[in-house]
């Protein structure tokens, strides 16, 4: 849900849950997980292979699992059919990160800081934009109010990712982009990907 990344309620379907999937430490006692402690487990967690073995891959849609995460994070595993992707999107107040277990993601997103609300449509700098290929093992962390889409540019192969939020994802917005013009088409909570 990078995403996706985080599941889309749009064109995806749900794996049945894996009772391996919780390769989770938890952080200290009552501390909150940070951006380092979420890739750790991302990390973890796609090099079990196999877990990530285990997601059924659909020819057409994202399928996933809901794994549980550490210090009460919410945690995915992610199945990319070619040519899936996210569509541009942010996870409001929550810190993430994301690892690609098999294949090969790319990452487009905005290097600048938007307003959280009160908009509709905003116009961008011509030099926000970043791209960030990412192949097995490879992974990153973002921060609160992260703008991005996720996409698996293969013609043929299926890429696996592993992504992990604290907190648990309060909402989701979605965006449309046309050249530097961004925006907002939707607003989805947890009820509609759950």
């Amino acid at each position: 849900m990078s995403v996706p990344s985080f599941p889309s309620s749009l064109s995806s379907s749900p794996a049945p849950a894996s009772p391996a999937a919780s390769p989770s430490t938890t952080p200290a006692s009552g501390s909150v997980p940070t951006q380092a402690d979420l890739l750790d487990f991302v990390r973890r967690t796609a090099a079990d292979t196999a877990l990530i073995a285990s997601l059924p891959l659909d020819p057409e849609g994202r399928t996933w699992v809901r794994l549980e995460g550490p210090g009460g994070s919410e945690a995915w595993l992610i199945g990319w059919p070619p040519g899936t992707g996210t569509g541009w999107h942010d996870h409001a107040d929550s810190v993430g990160a994301f690892l690609t277990a098999s294949g090969e993601l790319t990452e487009y997103s905005l290097a600048a800081r938007l307003p959280t609300d009160g908009w509709k449509t905003l116009e961008l700098a011509e030099d926000v934009d970043r791209e960030r290929r990412l192949p097995a093992g490879r992974g990153r962390t973002f921060g609160r109010h992260h703008v991005h889409e996720v996409l698996n540019k293969s013609r043929d192969r299926h890429a696996v990712s592993v992504h992990a939020y604290h907190p648990p994802l309060p909402r989701i917005r979605r965006y449309s982009r046309v050249g530097q013009v961004l925006r907002l088409e939707q607003v989805e909570r947890p009820e509609d990907w759950q």
